[in-house]
């Protein structure tokens, strides 16, 4: 497993004005922002603009907080951000929005003939950009072929993944494992998993929860946790620490599973949406712990398999 940051070449990290285009919100949860505030760090040159919607259960306050300038969209109408990266100026567009396709891209570049385009891209599909990134363990560049323009920058696998500065901090250190398991199933818990997967777990076990103000649900989760000795973080910038300090950890086989995979954390990954089936097959094929959705009988072998006690 690689231990070092994405190779994210200066040329690329010095253009004036770069923008990312992502969403957030209860329906889609919050890793396209996370990963993107992470990417941006690397643009440390950069005018650094960010677009997106303001959808309900949205973490567009975690962009002010980073100190990025924030433009908020109506629509993902190819017009309104075409006006806007007019308007602004734009040199690099980041896409990580499963809504804009390889049409919208192209035309994008045609509106925009000096615009360079990154896109992010976990799932195979064809992209019209400069460079694509997937970032996930699983990645492979040759799957590409035929997917991207011949002169599109390929970045894929481990050496790309986006993981924060506390990742390689807590990799270096050793701490107490405080708890036998720790509980991340999206910061939006679109499926409502949670207390779902609390109620199976043994109350013997030491267990801590990390969920966000994302979650539609987490009201109902605060009153499940607050009849028990669960712990739960919400909103937490330590999730690195969380994860060294767990013996086990039960995941959706997203973004998280790239940072457990890092961590080197055993796990049990449930598929929550369609966009994980590649993280979900690849965790599958190395002999992970998975389960293609939540079903009690199949967590409960899952969780026998673990040897979690």
């Amino acid at each position: 497993m690689a231990n070092f940051k994405g190779n994210y070449s200066k040329k690329n990290a010095t253009m004036s004005t770069v923008m990312f285009r992502a969403d957030s919100s209860s329906i889609m949860g919050t890793g396209h922002i996370m990963r993107d505030l992470v990417l941006a760090e690397q643009y440390s040159d950069a005018k650094i603009v960010f677009a997106t919607q303001e959808l309900a259960g949205n973490i567009n306050h975690k962009i002010k907080e980073a100190g990025y300038n924030l433009e908020i969209l109506k629509s993902n109408d190819f017009q309104e951000l075409d006006h806007l990266v007019k308007k602004l100026k734009i040199n690099v567009m980041v896409i990580d929005h499963y809504e804009i396709d390889y049409e919208f891209e192209k035309r994008l570049k045609l509106e925009n003939q000096k615009l360079k385009i990154l896109s992010f891209d976990g799932s195979y599909k064809k992209h019209y950009c400069d460079i694509l990134l997937n970032h996930n363990i699983y990645a492979e560049a040759k799957r590409y072929k035929d997917l991207v323009p011949k002169e599109c920058e390929l970045r894929c696998g481990s050496e790309y993944t986006l993981l924060r500065d506390e990742f390689y901090k807590e990799k270096e250190r050793e701490r107490e494992k405080k708890y036998d398991i720790l509980v991340v199933i999206g910061g939006a818990d679109t499926l409502n998993l949670n207390i779902k997967i609390l109620a199976l777990l043994p109350n013997t076990l030491k267990v801590v929860v990390v969920t966000t103000t994302a979650n539609k649900y987490l009201s109902e989760l605060q009153d499940y946790v607050s009849e028990t000795k669960i712990i739960l973080h919400i909103n937490s910038s330590k999730i690195a620490k969380l994860m060294n300090e767990s013996k086990f950890a039960i995941i959706t086989p997203s973004v998280t599973a790239n940072e457990a995979y890092f961590m080197e954390l055993d796990f049990i990954a449930i598929k929550t949406a369609k966009n994980q089936e590649e993280m979900y097959q690849f965790l599958k094929s190395k002999g992970y712990l998975v389960l293609e959705k939540f079903e009690k009988e199949k967590f409960e072998v899952a969780l026998k398999k673990s040897n979690i006690k």
